[in-house]
């Protein structure tokens, strides 16, 4: 069982880069790409700042498969 996101789907539809986002979120665009190729699951602080970030709920942005 893993943590799946969209966030780069979201990002591509926002039409928003990584660094862009990056600089939202404070993070590094390291992080960000590590988080879209499901590398590195954020913390929760991290995924509520993504979430208020696409105006969605955290549960349709993550999600346990």
């Amino acid at each position: 069982m893993g943590v799946k996101n969209k966030i780069k789907e979201l990002r591509k539809q926002h039409h928003i880069t990584q660094i862009e986002m990056a600089k939202a979120m404070q993070v590094t665009r390291q992080t960000i790409v590590a988080i879209e190729n499901h590398h590195y699951n954020p913390s929760l602080e991290l995924s509520l700042k993504i979430a208020k970030y696409f105006g969605m709920k955290i549960e349709e942005i993550f999600t346990l498969e």
